[in-house]
């Protein structure tokens, strides 16, 4: 079949990207599903940082691609052996395909499965295919086995989770990354209980979310970090019992004095070295770092390994949350259903294909928190 899709053929394109045209729209043919593939039509898809990586270069990709890896959508084919979905169903989208026989599918750890991540460097699906190309025949690299800025994708039975339809699938794409990064940060690896003391670093679609799951875990105090004031006034609106300015040049101090020497857990959702450092310098002795940011590949945090011992502190990545889909997700769509995670208030407007590289223009400059594509509107 033929559809529009938004191809990346070059990292690192300058600003603004509406006149560069880190993407560019084309008609592709898109092949129907293999074995164990389901074709859907894309409903929504979020515009997220790890995109905007993507597009300044930070995090190289297999070129040409079609990126986008935060969405829903609604099944229209189902190839050979996929016997649990039928067109029609709804669906929320996961970046991270897992084989589930591995030692870490079996041991719950499916966001790390080896497979599943060899595929993603790749640029194919969990079969090895590609299933985009190009009108004159030149095979297209599928982002994170996903592909969600087009119009339909093909992908992996793995790759996504049957949810209600009575959900809507606008608030449904952001469960995709957004909250199972940030609210499984907080629940799955952070482990955070209630009446703990929990700070976030970095306040955008992923650092809400965290904040969010420490409001609905019951956090006694939720310290929001960020260098944007007006996030700050948003954090505060949402839970957040505290706010420091990030750009503050004394901010470090100003925490620790406030929390008696250190914030038990820490939650780094922002993606930069600097972030990481302030993270760092505001837990507590005994405490938890917890990084969910992704920087630019190769850059290096480093610490006194001394005091990191004689501190008893704790350094733990989370990778899509520590998230197992198709158990956090139904978990996670079970609080927003009752009030607990308000994805929906995140929404900073829809936008169609054509507006996608304004829409990043905007995501750079850090004054939205969550657009919406809508491929097919």
């Amino acid at each position: 079949m033929r559809m529009q899709a938004a191809i990346m053929f070059e990292q690192g394109k300058p600003r603004p990207y509406a006149q560069s045209h880190a993407l560019e729209i084309e008609t592709v043919e898109l092949e129907g599903p293999g074995p164990g593939e389901v074709l859907i039509e894309v409903a929504a898809a979020g515009l997220c940082h790890s995109d905007l990586s993507a597009i300044e270069g930070i995090r190289p990709r297999p070129l040409p691609v079609v990126i986008g890896h935060e969405g829903a959508g609604i099944v229209r084919e189902c190839g050979e052996g996929v016997t649990d979905l039928k067109p029609g169903d709804h669906v929320i989208t996961v970046f991270v395909a897992s084989c589930g026989t591995c030692r870490y599918c079996v041991r719950g750890r499916s966001n790390i499965c080896p497979a599943g991540n060899a595929a993603r460097a790749a640029g194919t699906l969990m079969s090895g295919a590609k299933r985009i190309s190009r009108l004159n025949g030149e095979k297209i690299n599928h982002g994170s086995g996903l592909s969600l800025f087009a119009q339909y994708g093909v992908m992996a039975r793995r790759s996504m989770v049957k949810i209600d339809k009575s959900i809507p699938l606008e608030d449904a794409a952001i469960f995709g990354c957004a909250v199972m990064t940030g609210a499984g940060a907080v629940l799955n690896t952070a482990k955070m209980q209630a009446g703990d003391v929990i700070a976030v670093v970095g306040l955008g679609g992923v650092g809400m979310n965290a904040l969010f799951a420490a409001v609905a875990g019951g956090a006694e105090r939720i310290i929001a970090v960020d260098a944007n004031p007006e996030k700050l006034g948003l954090a505060r609106q949402w839970g957040a019992t505290d706010a420091f300015l990030a750009t503050e040049a004394d901010v470090v101090e100003q925490i620790r004095a406030a929390t008696d020497g250190g914030v038990d857990t820490v939650v780094e959702t922002a993606g930069n070295i600097k972030a990481m450092e302030l993270a760092y310098a505001i837990t507590a002795r005994g405490g938890r770092v917890v990084s969910a940011g992704l920087p630019a590949q190769g850059a290096n945090f480093s610490y006194m390994h001394s005091g990191l011992v004689s501190d008893e502190k704790s350094i733990l990545g989370s990778y899509m949350g520590s998230c197992v889909a198709e158990r956090d997700i139904p978990r996670f769509l079970g609080l927003y259903q009752r009030g607990k995670l308000p994805v929906g208030s995140l929404k900073s407007g829809f936008l169609p294909l054509a507006e996608i590289n304004a829409g990043f223009d905007r995501l750079s400059d850090g004054t939205v928190l969550r657009q919406v594509l809508r491929p097919n509107m």
